[in-house]
């Protein structure tokens, strides 16, 4: 049997945060995991339509809790700001969907000076899991999930000299940089999770063609004609927002999942979600740790998991 939302077991008493709750995938996941009794920090940068999100929610389940937050993954100041409130509101999170993201934007840079892909989609969700580790830890059962794409396989070699590609800057390359840079996060997060006995585990998910407004986003942002082309191709042959998001609720949420797996639709962008393998040249040792290295370098966090476990 396929697995579905309905599958998903009950989370009340639970604590998630989703980043980019304000549409696609991040509603739809922030919306299930309400459905089922959990508790939804909706982190969003645009608060308005944020709020709308949460009306959305609340239009189909009037009683969900619900907590709209702000987070702008290319500041890290906003990123540390965001986490100190979240903790200083709750003594502990159980779940972490790190799903926002940018998608094959022209050159531009962050508030710090990250290129605005591996900024955003990477070192962005790589400083919030580090600052809110602490209230994850105090979970008996927490769960970080870290989205990716297929594009991960078309990133190319990070450069560590050059991880911002100031000298070869393509958009769609940068994307699969920062898409492959959240698969080796998540790996080497699971990997120093076990090496600290932590009762937190890091997951993977991709969710394959899914039909939400980040290739919207892309191609109003961009003139490239690949841009427009997959924004009208989506329209016509992805999957629903609801559906897109269903490996990354799996991976959340699913009682025999375990840290270090990958949640994928069966067809590779399309199906039903599940457990699909890492082949070993996409986990080499050697590249997740050059990967940590790196974003503690950029970011300026000494992320210490067996310190902090």
């Amino acid at each position: 049997m396929a697995w579905t939302a309905a599958d998903i077991p009950d989370q009340t008493g639970r604590i998630a945060v989703v980043t980019g709750a304000n549409s696609g995938l991040g509603l739809e996941t922030s919306r299930e995991l309400a459905r089922t009794g959990a508790h939804v920090i909706m982190a969003a940068r645009n608060l308005e339509k944020a709020a709308a999100a949460e009306a959305d929610i609340r239009d189909g389940l009037p009683l969900a809790s619900l907590e709209v937050r702000e987070l702008d993954l290319s500041s890290l100041a906003s990123v540390a700001a965001f986490a100190a409130q979240v903790r200083g509101t709750h003594d502990r999170i159980d779940i972490l969907v790190n799903n926002a993201g940018v998608m094959a934007t022209p050159q531009r840079k962050t508030t710090d000076g990250f290129e605005l892909q591996f900024g955003t989609n990477h070192l962005g969700h790589f400083a919030l899991t580090a600052h809110l580790m602490p209230a994850l830890l105090r979970s008996e059962a927490g769960r970080v999930v870290t989205v990716t794409s297929t594009a991960r396989h078309f990133g190319g070699t990070l450069d560590v000299e050059d991880p911002h590609l100031t000298e070869d800057y393509s958009p769609w390359k940068a994307y699969g940089q920062s898409k492959r840079a959240n698969a080796h996060f998540a790996l080497e997060l699971d990997r120093r999770l076990r090496a600290a006995g932590a009762s937190v585990e890091s997951l993977v998910a991709h969710p394959g063609y899914s039909n939400t407004n980040l290739q919207a986003a892309s191609a109003s942002a961009s003139e490239g004609w690949s841009q427009r082309f997959f924004h009208e191709a989506v329209q016509r042959l992805g999957m629903s927002q609801a559906d897109g998001a269903l490996p990354q609720l799996r991976a959340a949420t699913d009682p025999g999942a375990e840290g270090g797996e990958l949640y994928a639709p069966r067809f590779v962008n399309f199906g039903p979600p599940v457990r699909r393998p890492i082949l070993p040249f996409s986990r080499r040792p050697s590249d997740l740790e050059q990967l940590w290295r790196l974003s503690e370098r950029e970011t300026g966090i000494e992320f210490d998991v067996a310190a902090a476990s």
